[in-house]
C-alpha cells in the first residue's frame, strides 16, 4: 500500500484545513485507516481512526470536537478536516494503514506539515 497526502500549509489560529491521504496499491485489505502526528519536540501522537466497514470513528481527546475524519472508499482517499486549530496542533501530520490481520499500523506516508500561528 502507497500513501501520499497533502493539504498541509501555514494558517493562523483558529482557522481550518482539510488534509487528505490517497492510498494505491493493495487496498483491499485495510481495515482501518488513521492520522498520527508529530510535533516539534513531542512523541507521535494519534489524532483519529476510520474503519472501512461502517465507517466508526476515533479521536484523540485533544481534537474532538474540532477535528473530523472521514473516508471515500470509491477514491481510497481518507480526510482529515481540522477546524478550530490551535499553535499546538502544529505537527508533522501522517496517514497510516492497518491492515487485516495485523495487529498495528504497518503502512505510513511522508506526511504533510500543519503550521498553526498565534
Amino acid at each position: 500500500v502507497q500513501l501520499v497526502e497533502s493539504g498541509g500549509g501555514l494558517v493562523q489560529a483558529g482557522g481550518s484545513l482539510r488534509l487528505s491521504c490517497a492510498a494505491s496499491g493493495s487496498t483491499f485489505g485495510i481495515k482501518a485507516m488513521g492520522w498520527y502526528r508529530q510535533g516539534p519536540g513531542k512523541q507521535r501522537e494519534l489524532v483519529a481512526t476510520i474503519t472501512s466497514l461502517g465507517g466508526s470513528t476515533d479521536y484523540a481527546d485533544s481534537v474532538k470536537g474540532r477535528f473530523t475524519i472521514s473516508r471515500d472508499n470509491a477514491k481510497n482517499t481518507m480526510y482529515l478536516q481540522m477546524n478550530s486549530l490551535k499553535p499546538e496542533d502544529t505537527a508533522l501530520y501522517s496517514c497510516a494503514v492497518l491492515e487485516i490481520g495485523r495487529p498495528k499500523y504497518d503502512y505510513w506516508g511522508q506526511g504533510t506539515q500543519v503550521t498553526v500561528s498565534s
